[in-house]
């Protein structure tokens, strides 16, 4: 027997997450925020929409000293508010996500792992 809908409902989560994607994208990339906290070296590198679409999960990576990606989250989720009424003037639905940042640790990983591996290849060059 065939289910009506079933591939829809599971789009529409995804459908929610792009539209915070390029909403927040967009916010940031304007200088929206105001926060100097958050830096114009913050990049959005996931973002997740709960099923029921009441929450959404953004990953961030940030450029910069040590540090600074504590205090772009902390100013990004001082600005929540602002950028989930952003979120909720495009998406022109009843529901709008809660927004939840996070630092994405793949990307810090991915960059400590070139640094070491910069620093092995260092001793070979000079011999």
């Amino acid at each position: 027997m065939a289910r009506s809908g079933g591939g829809a409902s599971k789009r529409r989560p995804e459908q929610v997450a792009e539209v915070v994607r390029q909403v927040l994208a967009d916010a940031l990339a304007r200088g929206e925020v105001r926060d100097p906290r958050v830096s114009g070296m913050v990049t959005l590198t996931q973002v997740r929409v709960s099923p029921d679409i009441t929450h959404a999960q953004i990953a961030i990576s940030v450029r910069g000293e040590e540090g600074s990606g504590e205090r772009a989250l902390e100013g990004l989720r001082s600005a929540a508010g602002f950028l989930r009424g952003r979120v909720a003037k495009a998406l022109l639905t009843r529901i709008t996500p809660e927004l939840h940042f996070s630092l994405d640790e793949g990307a810090a990983h991915a960059a400590r792992i070139n640094q070491v591996l910069a620093e092995l290849k260092l001793p070979e060059e000079a011999s």
